[in-house]
């Protein structure tokens, strides 16, 4: 079953409508370090779509009572309704490639019986440090010291 302490069951099924619908997404940022074994706390969960204007996305949503809104006056497009409100849409990551290229740089990971792709730690380190902000560097330490943990035990 989904860990509650990361994905609440609405959020899980927004996940599994976005598989369900073959749309080419994954979970980066702090979230996305979380699932991979980091004790870190966040209060979004990160995704980074191939195509935002894939049809499966607003089939996922309208399949879990949400809805997008488009970005305006200078704010990112989003999520809104109950169950996709934790979601934040990533439009680039700082410091690494496009979508596609850091497709190679993913893992697979279990949310209840299916696989979602979440953004390797190492390219989260990368870019956590490619923006320089204070939030980011302070969770820098931790981060590489559970990447040097995974590393000594594969």
């Amino acid at each position: 079953m989904v860990d509650p302490l990361i994905f609440g069951d609405r959020e899980a099924e927004f996940l599994k409508e976005l598989v369900r619908q073959k749309v080419r997404f994954m979970i980066v940022g702090l979230s996305a370090a979380a699932l991979q074994g980091a004790p870190v706390v966040t209060q979004d969960i990160d995704l980074w779509f191939h195509d935002l204007a894939d049809p499966g996305i607003k089939k996922a949503l309208k399949k879990v009572r949400g809805s997008y809104i488009l970005p305006i006056a200078g704010n990112p497009p989003m999520f809104a309704g109950e169950g996709v409100e934790l979601f934040d849409i990533v439009m680039h990551m700082h410091g690494l490639g496009d979508y596609e290229d850091e497709c190679e740089n993913t893992i697979r990971i279990p949310i209840g019986r299916i696989k979602v792709l979440a953004l390797k730690l190492e390219r989260i380190i990368a870019s956590k440090k490619a923006t320089g902000r204070n939030k980011d560097k302070l969770v820098l330490k931790v981060l590489s010291d559970v990447l040097k943990t995974i590393q000594e035990h594969n």
